[in-house]
């Protein structure tokens, strides 16, 4: 009987023991079964997302083809019967006033609007060696999406290439005439400059890796020395005629780094010394020029958002925090473009003192939806402080970061606030991702410090983007830098990190070369934002615009939670005409020669059909490369007119008005 019961026991033990390994395979099974599926999901997705990218791609191209394939005599006789006879082009209509090329010229691009071509890259770039993966078709991003942003992006430490990937810019006037097919940049003037005589032996295209810091251009590339030689070779072949210089959008940031780097000594600088300048450069024309920031690059950098993004985000909430292709598209772009060191060159510069404080700013009585008429002031800004407060102001742009609406309106006195500088972070993460952004180490804790504090001005953004994105701070200070100086003749504004700083620097020792400010005006541009927090969902971005902020009236500066001001789109009017308007105006401690400045702006007019394309007067910041009016004024000078010639300033804004109520020490 004992041995009967041991057996039974034994049977028992025997039988649970398979059970419990049967359901421990089940388990497994079911476990493979459910990856598989939420693989095969994730794919299918993105290849729902790959094909409909490329659906809509290939429309487009379909229907550009198709018109560009028209013989160009239709479309010309459909839209002059709508509009009249069209104007003769710039280069035609100054070809036949006898104009004809001197002057050598050279572009230098902006940001994103630069080709880059792959020369080195991980498996999944099989194929692609020498093709544009910025630029052209971008055929790469919905082939391999996550094997682009890869690719596009640069070392986290270093700023530099990662192991194994070699991007480089694309050469030649190939690298920026069109951004993509059909969508010109530099094409159109370079067109009109051949109505008169220009070739490729005449114009140079300054290409550079707009992602990588000024400095870093030349330690990997040598730009900055090529740029030097080229100008040097172009002058001395042209008869000794200098070079007119045409940089656009952070171009002009990057042509204020060389003209301090080519006068500087070896090994930081080029060694040309202090009278380069002057030998080689006859005029720099700046087209859309961030030259004291834009508040678009804080929106960027804080949550990856501009007024677009930030609309379909609020349309579609988690489409592209949480993206339903499985890309997690924000995330991505974040981790991508916090890479770039280049987007910090536009933070804004000058703090409080130029942007304005919590209760002031220098537009602050700019009233949107108001035309303004032309006004050819070319008087230069007097000492007034930060103007007359007792007047009333419609917005205060001065906060260019307000968490929620009632607090961007209400005034400082009355406003509670906690700093979030010594706020915990770390160890509590607020989301769980797979895609690294800074943000996971933050804690609840710091994104809830980051909120409380409620107003954030062009000095304290600063502090914020330190605490929010140290790692990206941290490289992004040793090459550039925000404030103003105090002493010029400090030895320490000898170093590069300031060479892109107006307010840190000095222009060169070129007392007959000009400068020109040429942007458009008359587009409500981005100047401050309202926001919110997100809600916590898994690797959301916890920041965003609050779209539902609006104004009380149909012409209100608030719309979709961003205050918009007069500028071209992207840059306030602020930031392209300050300096040229007081801050470099005669002879200052910025401007110590006395170089001339000019104000060209450009009245905004929407082209009158779709025949029109993006129009002949349009001021927007990169469809003003095809504005008239500007390329005239860019023909006369290569073929030798000065700023007088063209009649001075041209002003439609409230620039110099703006200007006096700055107090900066000249």
């Amino acid at each position: 009987m004992s041995f009967l019961r041991r057996r039974n026991v034994s049977k028992s033990r025997s039988s649970d023991v398979s059970q419990i390994e049967e359901d421990d395979e089940k388990k497994k099974q079911k476990e493979k079964l459910s990856s598989e599926v939420k693989r095969i999901k994730k794919w299918t997705c993105i290849d729902s997302c790959c094909w409909f990218i490329g659906f809509i791609c290939s429309t487009w191209w379909l229907l550009l083809f198709l018109y560009n394939a028209m013989p160009a005599s239709i479309p010309q006789y459909v839209t002059e019967a709508i509009t009249g006879p069209l104007p003769d082009p710039p280069g035609v209509k100054l070809r036949k006033e006898g104009l004809t090329a001197k002057h050598p010229v050279i572009f230098v691009p902006g940001i994103v609007t630069g080709g880059l071509e792959l020369w080195e890259g991980h498996q999944c770039s099989e194929g692609l060696f020498r093709k544009r993966l910025w630029g052209g078709t971008f055929g790469e991003v919905y082939k391999r999406p996550l094997c682009w942003v890869e690719h596009m992006s640069l070392d986290n430490e270093s700023g530099l290439d990662p192991p194994g990937i070699r991007v480089r810019p694309v050469s030649g006037l190939v690298a920026a005439d069109y951004f993509a097919a059909g969508y010109f940049v530099w094409a159109v003037l370079m067109a009109n400059l051949a109505r008169i005589g220009y070739e490729e032996k005449t114009m140079y295209m300054a290409a550079y890796d707009w992602r990588i810091s000024f400095q870093n251009t030349e330690v990997r590339d040598k730009t900055l020395s090529r740029m030097k030689s080229n100008i040097e070779l172009m002058v001395a072949t042209n008869g000794g005629n200098k070079a007119v210089v045409i940089p656009h959008s952070m171009g002009v940031l990057y042509f204020l780094h060389f003209m301090k780097w080519v006068e500087a000594p070896a090994p930081m600088g080029g060694g040309g010394g202090s009278d380069w300048c002057a030998q080689h450069i006859k005029a720099v024309m700046n087209i859309g020029g961030p030259f004291l920031g834009v508040p678009k690059a804080v929106s960027g950098l804080f949550s990856v958002e501009a007024r677009d993004i930030a609309v379909a985000r609020g349309f579609a909430p988690g489409f592209l925090d949480k993206d339903v292709f499985g890309l997690q598209t924000l995330q991505h772009l974040m981790r991508m473009t916090r890479t770039w060191d280049s987007t910090m060159s536009m933070i804004p510069k000058g703090g409080e003192t130029i942007w304005g404080g919590l209760d002031w700013s220098p537009e602050g009585n700019y009233k949107c939806g108001v035309k303004k008429l032309k006004s050819n002031n070319t008087r230069s800004g007097g000492q007034t402080g930060r103007g007359n407060p007792s007047l009333p102001q419609s917005v205060n742009y001065g906060r260019v970061i307000s968490f929620g609406k009632d607090v961007a309106a209400l005034h400082s006195s009355k406003m509670e606030r906690m700093d979030f500088r010594d706020a915990l972070k770390g160890y509590n993460p607020a989301n769980g991702c797979d895609i690294w952004t800074e943000y996971q180490e933050m804690g609840i804790g710091g994104i809830k410090a980051v909120a409380d504090y409620k107003v954030y001005t062009a000095g304290s953004v600063l502090d914020l983007l330190h605490f929010v994105a140290p790692k990206l701070m941290a490289r992004g200070s040793a090459h550039f830098s925000f404030g103003i100086a105090d002493n010029l003749d400090d030895p320490k504004y000898e170093h590069y990190k300031y060479w892109s700083n107006p307010l840190e620097t000095r222009l060169p020792n070129a007392p007959n070369m000009e400068i020109y400010s040429m942007y458009g005006v008359g587009i409500p541009t981005e100047r401050a934002y309202v926001y919110k927090l997100t809600p916590a969902t898994e690797c959301s971005i916890p920041f965003q615009i609050d779209t539902s902020a609006e104004g009380e009236s149909e012409d209100s500066c608030l719309k979709d939670g961003v205050f918009s001001v007069n500028g071209d789109e992207t840059v306030p009017v602020l930031s392209t005409g300050f300096m040229f308007a007081k801050g470099w105006r005669g002879m200052t401690r910025f401007n110590p020669s006395g170089i001339r400045t000019y104000i060209r702006e450009y009245d905004h007019a929407p082209p009158a059909n779709l025949l029109e394309g993006r129009g002949t007067q349009s001021g927007a910041h990169v469809d003003i490369m095809g504005n008239f009016a500007l390329i005239e004024d860019i023909i006369r000078v290569a073929a030798g007119a000065r700023g007088d010639d063209l009649g001075g300033d041209q002003v439609y804004s409230d620039i110099f008005k703006w200007s006096e109520k700055i107090n900066l020490q000249l």
